[in-house]
């Protein structure tokens, strides 16, 4: 199951927004087969228009998204985290994010990843700058919490999914029933009628022996076995609709509907 069949995607973007602008860190959703579930959100322009944004840098930095696990510095130097989405031992995918400094940056290091991905040095320093700094213990906490909202809100709409699935599932299975207890109804009805010729078909079978007199006392015997079998598929009949009645009273105790 795609964890996109069971969780509101726009519940989900609406949570990591809001996580985002109260910690100022940037986030994004990935699948299990690490493909992007909702857009970038609260990415820096440092990631988006300078590391991202040429082609080096996308090629790592989407390793990065694959690869990273818990808490972790990204190939351009900032701390980044993932955090994985599973429910009852299932990979469902994992959020990450971050793109934020532990500490002041030394500027010469990050120059020279700026050469390295062929991108202007000065204006990568500047957008650099305006990258939020943070203590990595804020980080972590941070993160934690992220990955605890959503392992909740992914849990909550899977058990609920199935729960839906379940509940289709038993109405079809009522559905089903009822049509079952209507066709034995009018089977009933068939087999009625059929009570009905067999014992008149005794009946006159006793009456036919009886004007024979010694002549039919064969017919006779035949004529009282007709009756018994008669009497046999009469009980076996109302015991039928007696097993019907109750199966009737269960399906409607548990429709509410009267059948």
């Amino acid at each position: 199951m795609d964890i996109r069949d069971f969780v509101d995607k726009q519940q989900l973007e609406d949570i990591l927004s809001s996580w985002s602008k109260a910690t100022g860190m940037a986030t994004i959703a990935l699948d299990a087969n690490g493909e992007y579930i909702t857009g970038e959100i609260g990415f820096t322009e440092f990631c988006m228009r300078y590391t991202r944004g040429c082609e080096k840098g996308a090629k790592r930095c989407l390793k990065c998204d694959q690869e990273g696990k818990d808490v972790y510095f990204c190939h351009a130097g900032l701390m980044d985290f993932s955090k994985d989405i599973v429910v009852d031992g299932t990979y469902f995918g994992k959020i990450i994010g971050g793109q934020i400094l532990p500490k002041e940056p030394d500027e010469s290091k990050f120059r020279s990843i700026a050469q390295e991905l062929d991108i202007d040095p000065d204006a990568y320093i500047e957008a650099l700058h305006k990258v939020r700094v943070s203590d990595e213990e804020s980080i972590r906490a941070g993160a934690d919490l992220l990955g605890l909202i959503v392992n909740n809100l992914v849990s909550n709409a899977y058990y609920q999914k199935n729960e839906n699935d379940h509940n289709a599932r038993v109405r079809d299975g009522i559905d089903d029933v009822v049509s079952y207890i209507n066709n034995i109804n009018s089977y009933t009805k068939n087999l009625d009628k059929l009570e009905k010729n067999q014992k008149i078909l005794a009946l006159n079978a006793s009456i036919e022996s009886a004007r024979a007199g010694e002549a039919g006392r064969g017919f006779a015997i035949v004529a009282n076995k007709v009756g018994s079998l008669a009497a046999d598929f009469g009980s076996c009949n109302h015991q039928i609709k007696d097993e019907l009645e109750r199966l009737t009273e269960a399906v409607s105790g548990i429709t509410g509907q009267k059948l």
